[in-house]
């Protein structure tokens, strides 16, 4: 018996996988676990490790702890497409992260459909409507008239700001679940990568689902809120990543990305206003006010639309991610952080089925990711 417990064997190569599903070398496990790189080239030689030691690896590496008693490494692909194209850079292996947050998803998207089959709901029309092909205006149309918005929805509200949080009411109110995080579930010390996904779309008739990466820059959420709506309505489920200087190499992604800007940003009426725009940055800012979409969403439809070039959209793009990077992380108000995390749809759901007994409360906690106080106070604030 070693001094930190019971020696157990393990299979040397599930103990590898642990460690390299996080991306750490030996050096920086062993910081994490704190133990000597020497014996995290002795676990993964011999497989013998003890039993305290096996549950810190699988807490530092964010791995279930049965896993590290397999005789194989797991499968731990995504489970949807990972459509992800980031331009010349090869494709990274799914985080645990990324991982964790599709599969909370998954198990959101199964109980929400179970509720509205047991209701009776009737599957939604636009979901997959558009999967055998139409042009970007005519899916930006429907998406308009599903939304029950006009062409110039965004006009009403003051800012993009505003506007985005309007486009997320309308999306839940057409029946589509939408969630912003930039953690997964409710974890502080877990934050979601922005440079690896921006969010990913689950199609289903029942219950389809948005998530967005809060991790990314604000500005860039709007576009990618668009995109992913534009994944239910062509019914193609999928991990996102768009590289914003370089075109899609992926069929679908190019298709949503083309929906998502006529969508925001109409092209007759972007040409109109391009001709008398001022010159330079500013003709970004003020499409941005004329519009209601961020800066960058401005930028991208004049370069899809060939009014700049390349050259000067990465030039753009350039500065505003080193403004960007610059501000300081501003926190918000607590429940209002976690209504963006659960959506008014769904946190609303679990709430209701909890309280008429359809639901554990243990049941609710998971799904909600919230402890049980934490649950106790959110679904008073829901009920008022």
């Amino acid at each position: 018996m070693g001094k930190s417990g019971l020696d157990i064997m393990l299979q040397p190569r599930v103990l590898r996988w642990a460690r390299e599903r996080v991306g750490y070398d030996a050096d920086a496990l062993a910081g994490k676990v704190g133990v000597k790189p020497e014996r995290v080239a002795e676990w993964e030689a011999t497989g013998k490790i003890t039993m305290t030691q096996a549950r810190n690896l699988a807490r530092r590496t964010h791995t279930p702890e049965g896993f590290l008693y397999l005789s194989e490494p797991p499968d731990d692909r995504l489970l949807v497409a990972d459509l992800r194209t980031p331009g010349d850079q090869p494709l990274r292996r799914p985080s645990p992260d990324l991982l964790d947050t599709v599969h909370l998803m998954q198990a959101r998207q199964e109980w929400m459909r179970e509720e509205r089959t047991i209701d009776e709901r009737e599957p939604l029309e636009f979901v997959g409507a558009f999967r055998n092909g139409a042009a970007p205006r005519e899916v930006a149309d429907r998406i308009r008239e599903t939304l029950g918005v006009g062409s110039d929805w965004a006009s009403e509200t003051p800012n993009w700001e505003q506007a985005l949080k309007t486009l997320r009411d309308h999306i839940e109110d057409a029946g589509v679940l939408v969630f912003f995080n930039g953690i997964v579930g409710n974890n502080t010390h877990r934050k979601l990568d922005r440079d690896e996904f921006q969010g990913f779309a689950l199609a289903d008739e029942y219950a389809p689902l948005i998530f967005v990466n809060g991790a990314d820059y604000k500005a860039a959420q709007m576009f990618t809120l668009a995109h992913e709506l534009a994944h239910i309505f062509i019914g193609a489920s999928g991990v996102s990543l768009f590289d914003p200087l370089s075109d899609a190499s992926n069929e679908a992604e190019k298709r949503c990305n083309s929906i998502a800007a006529e969508f925001l940003v109409q092209e007759d009426a972007f040409r109109v206003f391009w001709r008398n725009a001022p010159g330079q940055d500013a003709r970004f800012q003020a499409a941005a006010r004329e519009f209601k979409v961020s800066e960058i969403v401005a930028a991208r439809r004049a370069l899809e639309l060939g009014l700049i070039d390349r050259g000067a959209y990465a030039d753009f793009h350039h500065a505003y991610a080193a403004r960007e990077r610059a501000q300081p992380s501003r926190g918000g108000d607590f429940w209002n952080t976690q209504n963006a995390r659960l959506g008014g749809v769904f946190g609303a759901a679990v709430v209701r089925a909890a309280k008429e007994g359809r639901l554990l409360y243990r049941e609710a906690c998971m799904l909600t990711s919230l402890s049980g106080k934490t649950f106790n106070e959110f679904a008073k604030r829901a009920a008022g």
